[in-house]
């Protein structure tokens, strides 16, 4: 894999229209109204999807409406920006549906994590988009402060490097092999990233830097989907890892998600930097994903390329 093979979508201005969208599971309406409260302060304009507020279960809606909602999206010049609400599940569900020419035709920036790791990889095979990996619209205060907002901001806003540093203080920072990688920075959650294996959106990971946070995942689990990913080979040309936050990760067994992330990881003869504040735990940081990423696990610190131009 090349470098630098993204299709970086134009940053985001003040007027811009940012479209809020529910691709996987049904999102609260307190929560989205902070959400729209923040992107006002920043001087967007943001509109909620028809769907948004849809509801199928442990769905957004129906697949049919999630994927008119994003298609609706892409389609529509007057959006500038595809901000979904949150994850859950259900984005692998409609990303075959996806218009990837509309998508190629007019590159917009499109921001998540979680379950939208799936769209992000999904974007990343069908257009090389360059995407936002963040904290959905359905805004949490009390887990995405005023630093993970302004940190937000700056990566759909400004066209600059993106600089995450290692915090002592997160559980998986002692997950560390000194070193310098540098590659494009793919991935974001390993449930999703694992889910993705024999699909055409596992992407190439020979030469790049892979992300991986989660949630909710036993040790044992993310042992699991570890060994699954270094069976399957693609782990083999991975020119260094990324960990972010393994948030309630801990089970009765006495071995914690750090120990595993450490041992699974640790022999791949690649640099290897935890404690990053990407994911579902406090603080949660932005970075793009698809682009350029220097992976200094000395320093503490993951240098990522703007996804925006």
């Amino acid at each position: 894999m090349s470098d630098d093979q993204a299709v970086r979508p134009p940053a985001l201005r003040p007027g811009d229209t940012v479209l809020l969208v529910s691709p996987s599971g049904p999102t609260r309406p307190e929560r989205v109204a902070r959400g729209v409260e923040l992107l006002t302060g920043w001087g967007l304009r943001p509109v909620l999807a028809p769907n948004a507020y849809a509801r199928r279960g442990y769905l957004a809606g129906d697949d049919a409406l999630r994927t008119a909602d994003l298609n609706a999206a892409f389609a529509d010049p007057a959006v500038r920006g595809v901000l979904c609400t949150r994850g859950g599940y259900g984005a692998q569900r409609v990303v075959d549906a996806i218009d990837m020419s509309a998508v190629r035709r007019d590159p917009k920036v499109v921001a998540g994590f979680s379950d939208i790791t799936a769209l992000q990889l999904a974007l990343w095979r069908g257009a090389r988009l360059a995407t936002v990996h963040g904290p959905g619209a359905a805004w949490l205060d009390e887990r995405t402060p005023p630093g993970s907002a302004e940190s937000l901001r700056a990566a759909l806003m400004c066209p600059e490097p993106v600089v995450v540093h290692r915090l002592p203080t997160e559980e998986t920072a002692a997950v560390l092999v000194p070193g310098t990688a540098t590659g494009p920075l793919i991935g974001g959650n390993l449930c999703l990233i694992v889910s993705s294996l024999g699909t055409p959106d596992m992407p190439d990971l020979t030469g790049a830097i892979l992300l991986v946070e989660d949630v909710g995942e036993p040790p044992y689990k993310v042992d699991r989907m570890l060994t699954h990913l270094r069976r399957s080979g693609v782990l083999a040309g991975v020119a260094g890892v990324a960990v972010g936050q393994f948030t309630n990760c801990a089970d009765d067994w006495a071995v914690g998600v750090a120990e595993v992330l450490a041992e699974r990881l640790g022999d791949l003869g690649v640099p290897v930097l935890g404690g990053l504040p990407i994911g579902h735990g406090v603080g949660q940081l932005t970075v793009p994903v698809g682009v350029p990423a220097t992976l200094d696990a000395d320093a503490g610190t993951l240098t990522v390329s703007p996804a925006v131009r």
